[in-house]
């Protein structure tokens, strides 16, 4: 998996740990960019665990920028992990595209680092698991973005190895 960051480092930065910048300690929150909604987890305070925490009905960024600085300082945030939604060969298309222009756009009103984590499957991953619990359709479409947000925040907490 081909995992960045929205700030510059070496060749040798990238491949030792796509998620180096990221403070060593302190919560961290994820987001899941959907074209109408976005789906957001935080972790715990010692990175064990990443818990779904609500979903932004997108509006206009600046609205929904707004809430994400809010959830920020609610939560204590010390980083911020998007989901890059990569092609299946690992090529970036529009969507992975408009992630990082959304990215740019929040940098301007954070100085929280961000990086990304591909998250491919990840929705489809969700939405298997929540058939085979047997989660109505209703329900689901309620649940999927903050859990898709879930399970990229926890796939990069495994991958820091807290």
């Amino acid at each position: 998996m081909e995992h960045e960051s929205t700030n510059s480092q070496s060749e040798t930065e990238q491949h030792t740990s796509p998620l180096a910048h990221l403070p060593d300690t302190g919560r961290l929150m994820a987001l899941d960019l959907g074209t109408k909604t976005i789906g957001v987890a935080i972790s715990d305070g010692v990175r064990l665990t990443a818990t779904p925490l609500e979903t932004i009905k997108r509006k206009k960024f600046t609205s929904d920028a707004t809430r994400i600085c809010e959830i920020i300082s609610q939560h204590q945030i010390g980083g911020i992990v998007i989901g890059l939604p990569l092609n299946m060969d690992g090529t970036e298309g529009p969507r992975a595209q408009s992630t990082r222009a959304f990215a740019r756009n929040l940098k301007s009103r954070t100085d929280l680092p961000i990086a990304f984590w591909d998250e491919r499957l990840s929705t489809a991953a969700v939405t298997r698991t929540l058939i085979e619990a047997d989660v109505s359709r209703a329900k689901r479409a309620e649940v999927v973005d903050k859990l898709a947000a879930s399970f990229i925040l926890q796939g990069a907490l495994d991958h820091l190895g807290t």
